[in-house]
């Protein structure tokens, strides 16, 4: 599994952030920590509260990421679709559908 390089990392951080600030108000700033191929995203709310939201994997291209949601209720990360119905996306869309399931979904 390829490894993303540190200016692939930054760009990542870059990319969601900038997105975050437009598309969440509801988060004050993102939290990205890299592990080999992985970038895990947690959201920190204006209220200081941290939230895991997604764990993405890098595929050889900064444009195209694997997504997995974060499950809070068994404490993992599984692989999941985006919206579009592919395991693959940019990381502007995989922040989109973790952001709309952890800060919008009502609690059941």
């Amino acid at each position: 599994m390829p490894t993303p390089s540190e200016h692939t990392r930054l760009s990542l951080e870059q990319r969601l952030g900038e997105h975050a600030r437009t598309a969440w108000p509801q988060l004050k700033q993102l939290h990205v920590h890299h592990r080999g191929a992985f970038a895990y995203v947690q959201g920190e709310l204006v209220d200081g509260e941290l939230v895991k939201l997604m764990r993405l994997r890098y595929g050889g291209t900064a444009s195209r990421w694997g997504f997995a949601l974060y499950y809070a209720s068994g404490d993992r990360y599984e692989d999941a679709l985006l919206p579009t119905g592919s395991p693959t996306g940019t990381p502007e869309d995989a922040l989109d559908c973790a952001c709309w399931l952890h800060l919008t979904a009502p609690d059941i």
